[in-house]
């Protein structure tokens, strides 16, 4: 088939973004990777479609599927070049709009400057929603926050572990240039604890208000940038107590900007990212 689509990134995370409601598109893991693939096909972290709302109150449907072909619940920074695909398609009008994902109902936002912000929703610290399994674990408390130790080659590291609609591991590290992503981040992706696998992020503290981010992506490897992985951080940093939002999160693609209030009364405020979503290219492919 012929397919239709267009190239955009937000960050320097990049995305294949295909319209599903003008054409029918129900794809092979076989043909996502292919469209993924940067020598021989379009070339992208994640594949995004629009799709119809399958229920009342919802303008669309978002689905996420990884280089690796596997469809994932959440994706912050496609979920912003979602609402710039929509409205350069003549999909919507609307500046906010309310779009069903595998991980939640999420409410992104055309801001007048062009910056897309979405509601990302309340993080999931439940560990059997993540999902975590800490049986014979003993957390570290720092802060509000509870510290997972993870083995790691014979050895054991300190991660917050949460949900931003898809599991994630954070950790703090001194140089997040030198950290050892490549090597460390597979091993944290496939940890046994994690049965449903998980990003893992690497998250070193330049001040009170600012981060540097890297994220080790569950199915795509290391990104320039990871939207919800950026809302991790900042609640992981939030609630140990070494950060106060709203953060600007510097990933090599580019800077995000992450607000959460921590909680009230037990209950975790909506985490809110903002920055920006560019359309590189429209084109078409066989698959």
């Amino acid at each position: 088939m012929r397919l239709q689509f267009s190239k955009m990134q937000g960050s320097g995370n990049d995305f294949v973004m295909v319209d599903g409601i003008a054409q029918s598109f129900l794809p092979t893991p076989s043909q996502l990777r292919h469209l993924a693939d940067r020598r021989f096909g379009v070339g992208a972290d994640q594949i995004l479609v629009v799709e119809r709302p399958t229920r009342a109150g919802i303008d669309f449907r978002y689905r996420i599927f990884n280089a690796d072909g596997g469809e994932v619940e959440q994706c912050g920074n496609g979920a912003r070049c979602f609402v710039k695909f929509v409205h350069a398609r003549g999909l919507t009008k609307k500046r906010a709009i309310r779009v069903e994902t595998l991980g939640g109902v999420i409410e992104p936002r055309l801001e007048g400057d062009g910056e897309v912000t979405v509601d990302m929703g309340a993080p999931i610290f439940e560990l059997s929603r993540v999902p975590f399994e800490a049986e014979g674990l003993t957390p570290q408390k720092e802060g509000n926050a509870q510290l997972w130790p993870l083995d790691l080659d014979g050895g054991s590291a300190p991660f917050s572990v949460l949900s931003m609609g898809n599991p994630h591991a954070v950790q703090v590290v001194q140089d997040v240039e030198q950290a050892a992503v490549e090597q460390v981040g597979p091993r944290v992706e496939h940890h046994r604890r994690f049965p449903q696998r998980v990003n893992a992020g690497f998250m070193q503290i330049l001040n009170r208000n600012t981060i540097r981010l890297r994220v080790w992506e569950r199915g795509a490897g290391e990104t320039l940038a990871c939207g919800t992985g950026a809302c991790a951080a900042v609640v992981a940093g939030v609630e140990r107590g070494l950060i106060v939002a709203p953060v600007d999160v510097q990933a090599r693609g580019g800077r995000l900007r992450v607000a959460w209030n921590g909680r009230a009364g037990g209950e975790a405020h909506r985490v809110y990212l903002t920055g920006p979503a560019v359309n590189v290219f429209d084109g078409e492919i066989d698959i």
